[in-house]
């Protein structure tokens, strides 16, 4: 914002703020020694989302000079609140003081018996913190201006800055009013016997606001990161969509299905999917059910009856759909049983319980556990494997993989999980986005390994360029 404040703005300053401000800052500055800074300005950033200001000044020529600092005035709302605290605790020590002279008094002095000292003593602190209370300056800060104001040092900058970007301000107060900033500056210098001495503050600059703008520019790095991603992601749905064949890592567990439901089949025995113990609100749940589509889809084919428990009502009714329209996908709705598709219990070990005890009578051949797990993994895992039952689990909860990989056959980890509805459905809008994704993960990767590489080089080099090309990725891309 410019230093011409328009009318709307400054009438809602109150009045003689800026000439008290000024009167404070310049009494102080007639008494210092080095000249202080001059042509003090506040100018709002341009294009950002708020908050920040910038604070410009031209420098004293003056021999020896060590930097700046740079201040600036208290809102009437931080005024309000530092001289409310001043108050409450003047209050509170002079409370304490009378108290603690009155005991004394009473107890060293006229012999009074500690208890009934107390007593006393409490009615004598509180009547002199009544009567201090009546007084409505009382603990003000001494250093306030006449309309409450006084100063917070912001920063102290290198002789060779002359400017400062104040980040962290308030645009408006919680009422929606508008919060004026002025700020002012001084000099730091050495005299001629090498001590440190500091000017009187600068003249304040004109009152600032820290308004947010229609657009924030410095959110446009983040945009550009947006654009890319979602541009692969396009890119590789519509070159599917073309019938071009985008390769896929193949997935060692989801590729066992067939082998799983093919040996249950052939043992004549069942199979057993777990879709881990939360709701639907869990993401790995949803997951989950993904691949129990797949495998019971594949079991409708061969035949092979398949057991769903849940922990959970609605995860058992999302699973009957799942599995009978899989069913039904496969010509065979005539075999689809939702008797072997129910809800156990909400409690944790309960159904834990009741599934390991299960797993002992039936003997399953196949065992799924695809969804959110915690400590009952191991003890589902290690009965399944027990039994011979070859074993396949996935899950994104990293504390949970390595029991799965020691006692499971085969393990989806991480996002190997989420990906298995593209990798089993083969449809081009999956595809592509999976494979957009994962080029966005390059992308990510290699700016990241850049960036870490030119830190390196800056810090070993001292290249000031360089840090603060870091310096401007940090406080744009990576803080968001």
């Amino acid at each position: 914002m410019s230093r011409d404040f328009k009318d709307p703005i400054r009438s809602r300053l109150r009045p003689g703020l800026l000439a008290a401000f000024a009167v404070l800052v310049g009494g102080m500055a007639a008494v210092a020694a080095p000249p202080p800074p001059t042509d003090v300005e506040a100018t709002d950033r341009p294009w950002d989302g708020g908050g920040v200001v910038e604070v410009t000044w031209s420098a004293p020529d003056v021999e020896g000079l060590e930097g700046f600092q740079v201040w600036r005035a208290m809102t009437a709302g931080e005024t309000l609140a530092a001289r409310s605290k001043a108050r409450l605790d003047a209050l509170a020590e002079l409370k304490q003081t009378a108290y603690d002279n009155e005991y004394r008094r009473l107890v060293d002095v006229e012999g009074v018996a500690p208890e009934d000292a107390r007593m006393a003593a409490d009615k004598v602190a509180n009547l002199a913190l009544g009567q201090a209370s009546l007084q409505k300056d009382f603990g003000a800060p001494a250093t306030a201006t006449d309309d409450g104001s006084s100063l917070i040092l912001i920063d102290t900058v290198g002789p060779e800055t002359t400017s400062k970007m104040v980040p962290k301000l308030l645009s408006a107060d919680k009422d929606g009013n508008p919060v004026e900033y002025a700020f002012v500056v001084r000099t730091i210098a050495k005299d001629a016997g090498g001590d440190i001495e500091y000017s009187g503050y600068s003249t304040p600059s004109e009152v600032v606001v820290a308004k947010a703008q229609f657009l924030n520019l410095t959110r446009a790095p983040l945009l550009i990161i947006l654009l890319m991603l979602c541009g692969a992601v396009l890119y590789f749905i519509l070159k599917a969509r073309r019938g071009v064949a985008l390769k896929i890592r193949t997935i060692a567990g989801l590729a066992a299905v067939d082998e799983a439901v093919g040996r249950a089949t052939e043992m004549g025995r069942p199979m057993l999917y777990i879709n881990g113990i939360q709701d639907m609100d869990e993401i790995q749940t949803v997951a989950g059910i993904t691949v129990l589509g797949r495998v019971a889809k594949t079991a409708a084919e061969y035949d092979a009856p398949i057991e769903v428990p849940t922990s959970r009502s609605l995860v058992m009714s999302a699973a009957r759909e799942t599995v009978e329209a899989s069913y039904l996908t496969a010509g065979r709705s005539d075999a689809f049983n939702p008797d072997l598709i129910y809800y156990v219990t909400d409690e944790q070990f309960g159904f834990t319980a009741y599934v390991s005890g299960l797993i002992v009578r039936d003997r399953p051949a196949a065992c799924f556990y695809m969804g959110s797990f915690f400590a009952e993994s191991l003890i589902l895992a290690e009965t399944g494997n027990s039994v011979g039952a070859i074993q396949i689990a996935g899950t994104a909860n990293p504390s949970q993989l390595p029991f799965f990989v020691a006692a499971c056959d085969y393990t989806l980890i991480g996002e190997e999980f989420f990906a298995a509805s593209a990798y089993l459905s083969g449809q081009p809008e999956q595809l592509g986005s999976l494979k957009g994704q994962d080029m966005g993960k390059v992308l990510v990767g290699v700016v990241l390994l850049v960036t870490v590489t030119v830190a390196t080089i800056g810090a070993v080099t001292g290249s000031e360029s360089l840090m603060d090309a870091v310096a401007w990725f940090k406080s744009t891309v990576l803080s968001g």
